[in-house]
């Protein structure tokens, strides 16, 4: 058995769904990258402009490299439970979040395959990365023939669609590399036409200052006004685009091996859901109760998210994603809880939530007005007092 089959029989093992390789020689998407920039697509991730020509080399990572092995973890699509958030006051987690931080999920598995190969090649080595540091990954993936880039941005496959994580392995190990697989988008544009915020467009480029995701977590100050709207109940992440894909559709079958035949492990299967049927616990984790959110204090938000993706959000973030999620609930009930909400500490949930009690208050919700008009007078933050004004104007 060559090394490469046994590195993609391991892996498989371990839990990954794909395997591929790419020689590690420089990628040739300067230009765009340069472009997205400067167009200020990135929005407030200004570390992707910090020195952005060490993202297309993995030398700066591993002088010596030869191989970037790029792997993909499945994960379950999100249920569709009989579930009115609106009239239950629930907001939407994207899929990806649920259970345990997938970043530690995964480097126990890279670890392992790590020593798996520096086994079989003395004196090699390995770097592991999960969605951190300079490593264009979705390029990577693309050049090691795991899917190709979907309108969407993401990376596609016509056997998993994107239900899944990516993941490297930098390597000073020389390994045969895979072919690349053509594009199969052709003429759909679900995801750009789904878009609640319009951040996808031609070319696949994503705006990120207008994409869901970014702007739940990714973005720490107060959000656009003009966008506030479109978030819908969405408190962490987006998976519309995802959603609407057809290669995402709900009927495909589990993946049940990797592109070349290697059977996946009992584990690997397990991880991906074989239709959109989910225990109630994955429901009420992806579907929580915006009223049970709002009063989380600094040690209830540790207890319930510290340990998830969730935490990058910190406290603040989420409960002012909670706050406009409130704010777009037409159901007159979400009224009590932003009161909360506008009693928090923190100027930015507050500010939050005088929006949303004003966009209740526009809906003919007299309660709305009254709760803002006690708390003005007694508002010291300006930003908050401003967003209070325009809210009852």
């Amino acid at each position: 058995m060559s090394l490469e089959d046994a590195i993609r029989q391991e892996a498989a093992a371990l839990g990954f769904s794909a395997c591929g390789f790419a020689a590690a020689e420089p990628l040739t998407r300067g230009a765009f990258l340069e472009g997205w920039l400067d167009a200020g697509f990135a929005g407030q991730m200004h570390y992707l402009a910090r020195r952005p020509a060490r993202r297309l080399t993995v030398a700066g990572i591993l002088p010596d490299a030869r191989t970037v092995i790029s792997l993909a973890v499945p994960y379950a699509p999100p249920p569709l439970p009989a579930i009115d958030c609106d009239a239950e006051l629930r907001g939407r987690i994207a899929a990806y979040a649920a259970g345990p931080d997938y970043h530690d999920t995964i480097a126990a598995r890279l670890e392992q395959l790590t020593a798996f190969i520096t086994a079989r090649s003395p004196g090699s080595r390995c770097r592991p990365y999960v969605d951190t540091g300079a490593v264009l990954e979705r390029e990577w993936a693309v050049r090691g023939g795991l899917g190709w880039f979907g309108k969407n941005t993401m990376l596609l496959s016509t056997r998993a669609g994107s239900w899944f994580f990516l993941a490297e392995l930098v390597t000073t190990v020389a390994l045969a590399s895979d072919e690349t697989t053509d594009a199969h988008c052709g003429r759909c544009t679900s995801c750009l036409d789904a878009c609640p915020t319009g951040a996808l467009g031609d070319g696949l480029v994503m705006d990120a200052p207008k994409c869901i995701s970014y702007l739940t977590i990714e973005h720490r100050g107060a959000m656009p006004p003009a966008l506030r709207p479109h978030l819908g109940a969405w408190i962490f992440g987006c998976d519309v685009c995802q959603s609407v894909c057809p290669w995402n559709e709900s009927e495909r079958p589990p993946v049940e091996a990797q592109a070349d035949g290697t059977p996946l492990s009992s584990q690997a299967k397990a991880w991906v859901a074989p239709s959109t049927r989910a225990p109630s616990s994955d429901v009420e984790w992806l579907y929580p109760r915006l009223t049970d959110l709002v009063g989380l204090d600094a040690s209830g938000f540790r207890a319930r998210y510290g340990r998830t993706a969730l935490a990058r959000t910190k406290r603040r973030g989420l409960l002012r994603n909670v706050a406009v999620a409130l704010g777009n609930a037409t159901n007159p009930d979400a009224v009590e809880p932003l009161k909360k909400a506008l009693g928090d500490a923190e100027p930015l949930v507050r500010g939050h939530a005088a929006w949303a009690l004003g966009a209740h208050h526009a809906r003919g919700h007299p309660r709305a007005a009254d709760v803002l008009l006690r708390h003005r007078s007694q508002e010291t933050d300006p930003t908050v007092h401003a967003e209070i004004t325009a809210a009852v104007s």
